[in-house]
């Protein structure tokens, strides 16, 4: 799951070189993902694990950890 979450944040974001990002990375502070880009990698994140993130939940989402916990718990 943590591959294939961190191949959508690297395509959206068009990210070179990916070494860096592992659970703990935060999509705005550590990869300088604006709102816009939050809001496309979910979409694609509701499309590849075909799950619906609540908008309220949204704000909550900033790593990768948070991702995956959330799909855990709502799939």
């Amino acid at each position: 799951m943590f591959e294939k979450i961190k191949e959508i944040i690297v395509d959206k974001l068009n990210i070179d070189d990916d070494s860096f990002i592992d659970l703990d990375t935060d999509l705005m502070e550590d990869l300088n993902a604006d709102s816009l880009d939050a809001v496309e990698i979910i979409m694609d994140i509701e499309d590849e694990f075909d799950i619906t993130v609540d908008e309220d939940d949204v704000e909550n989402i900033r790593t990768i950890a948070d991702i995956i916990n959330y799909i855990e718990e709502h799939s």
